[in-house]
């Protein structure tokens, strides 16, 4: 076997020819400063292009170039980038107010100083423990400066974020209709107080399919009056009955929801079911439990499902009759989904939405001290939830969510069109 050792100066060229990670950040940050001053001269030259055949009484153009304004840093994901922003001399007179026409740059507005991704960053930060006097330190390494993340900075964004939900919290809700619910708590850790921040999360979806974010609150424990306060503000503010309601156990949401809305329908989250299930059996019988539970839930029929049912009772009854219980009592409401169109299936047998939504905050591996006061982290978790709305998709089958508001049938998840409400009379 022939062995190949490289020539040292073969050696030396490869070594000087790596660059250190310091250049290779460095050599990112000056292509996105490029970028974005290119891309702030074409929206200045297109500017000054659609009035160009604006002129005063003297022939000179009303709207042209002046220079830069001050340069500032701007802080981005790919680091601090210090822009010279093109400024635009705009001597047109607004007929309506007479003030003078302004330009604003819809790339980079006079008071961006953080791209929209770090502004998202702060709130996850902040709600994984990490105080205002951290983010200096934790996020200059990051992004190779500290300027723009000071303490006041972070507290006077902070007040602001609470402002933003308190308004939130009091909009009129008259005019959206949400279809479907989806209801979780969550329970996020306070620093200086002794008891856990209980988050009350509702989000909806709207007649035309798209997912919303439509309450969030500080509740107790999730218990029934908590979840009933939320509920009745959501009725006085105009908020409608939803059809279907989906989420975990917790009894304290479905006596709630039963004295506010009594008229929608109920489906237990099968994700906590089974984690439930699971809690009430050995380890050693957990893969075959698993195997027999997804057979329930993931049933082509509901005829299928309760057949289901029969089997993993027949199978574990005799031995876990208190595993077995937690799916036989609430069959009619795991089974909810059935009546509803197939297309929606995937997102009504969960409180996925809500549960992805959190994960990096409720699913952490170490224990945090969490967000100053209850306050600041009703503040944070909205901004979270805020900043991840914006990804969120409409529902498969989005078309048919009209259709379930307006009472159609639908038997295992297939619309029925004209469903018999009584026998067809046979001749005598």
């Amino acid at each position: 076997m022939l062995t190949v050792v490289p020539d040292s100066a073969d050696g030396d060229r490869a070594a000087a020819s790596s660059p250190s990670p310091a250049l290779i950040d460095e050599l990112v940050r000056e292509g996105a400063r490029r970028m974005l001053a290119q891309a702030l001269r074409a929206e200045v030259d297109a500017y000054i292009a659609a009035f160009a055949d604006e002129r005063d009484e003297h022939g000179r153009r009303l709207v042209v170039r002046n220079g830069h304004h001050q340069p500032r840093q701007v802080l981005t994901s790919a680091g601090a980038i210090e822009v010279h922003a093109p400024r635009i001399n705009d001597k047109r007179i607004d007929e309506t107010t007479g003030e003078r026409q302004r330009f604003s740059s819809a790339i980079l507005p006079p008071w961006c100083r953080k791209s929209p991704a770090i502004t998202e960053v702060l709130p996850l930060l902040y709600l994984h423990g990490l105080s205002t006097g951290d983010f200096v330190p934790a996020l200059g390494q990051f992004l190779g400066t500290g300027n723009g993340l000071s303490a006041p900075v972070i507290t006077k964004l902070t007040e602001q974020w609470k402002a933003e939900q308190r308004a939130f919290a009091a909009r009129d809700l008259g005019g959206i209709d949400y279809v479907y619910l989806w209801a979780d708590g969550i329970h996020v850790n306070i620093r200086l107080e002794e008891h856990k921040l209980c988050l009350l999360v509702l989000i909806g979806v709207r007649a035309d399919g798209r997912k919303e974010l439509v309450a969030l609150t500080d509740g107790y424990r999730e218990s029934t009056e908590s979840w009933a306060d939320l509920l009745r503000d959501c009725a006085r503010r105009g908020m409608r009955a939803p059809v279907l309601a989906v989420g975990d156990g917790a009894l304290g949401f479905w006596s709630a929801l039963a004295e506010v809305f009594p008229q929608a329908r109920a489906q237990r989250c099968w994700f906590h079911k089974i984690a439930n299930v699971l809690g009430s059996l050995p380890k050693s019988a957990h893969p075959g439990a698993k195997k027999a539970l997804a057979e329930i839930w993931n049933a082509e029929s509901k005829a299928h499902a309760l057949a289901a049912v029969a089997a993993f009772e027949a199978a574990y009854g005799a031995k876990f009759g208190k595993a077995v219980a937690k799916v036989t009592d609430d069959v009619e409401d795991l089974l909810a989904f059935y009546d509803y169109p197939a297309e929606h299936w995937r997102h009504l047998r969960t409180t996925n939405p809500i549960e992805s939504t959190f994960a990096t905050v409720r699913h952490r591996t170490k224990v945090t001290k969490g967000p100053g006061s209850r306050a600041a982290g009703l503040a944070m978790a909205f901004k979270l939830i805020e900043s991840a709305q914006r990804r969120w998709r409409a529902v498969n089958g989005a078309h048919l969510v009209a259709l379930v508001r307006a009472g159609a049938t639908f038997i295992d998840g297939k619309l029925v069109e004209r469903p018999a409400d009584s026998p067809v009379p046979t001749a005598a």
